[in-house]
């Protein structure tokens, strides 16, 4: 069992969250995040001043999948990201995960993640 945390840019989160469906790929959680990667920060003017905007809008993508739909997973998330390759398309990690329980039912790890 694996843990898959994708930092994608938000533009691109409707046609990863597709290909994941193809992918049989049907639960995963998604936040709104802000960071900063190699794009350099941008300059706003709001009511006349000049303000640095150092943080960007990034969406966090979270799944737990068994280890059978790892790459599948990954393969998914990078052909959408990597289709623009002159700016940071993110991160992908992928960190092991000891246990899950589903709480409606009580079952554990791979029947868990489904």
């Amino acid at each position: 069992m694996k843990l898959i945390i994708a930092i994608i840019q938000p533009e691109e989160l409707p046609e990863i969250k597709e290909e994941l469906l193809k992918q049989k790929i049907y639960k995963f959680t998604i936040t709104n995040a802000k960071g900063q990667g190699i794009e350099f920060p941008l300059q706003e003017i709001y009511r006349g001043v000049s303000h640095e905007i150092k943080l960007l809008n990034k969406v966090r993508l979270e799944i737990a999948v068994n280890d059978e739909f790892v790459d599948p997973c990954i393969e998914a998330i990078s052909n959408v990201a990597k289709k623009d390759g002159k700016k940071g398309r993110g991160k992908i990690f992928i960190l092991p995960i000891e246990e899950c329980v589903r709480i409606r039912t009580g079952e554990r790890n791979k029947e868990a993640i489904g």
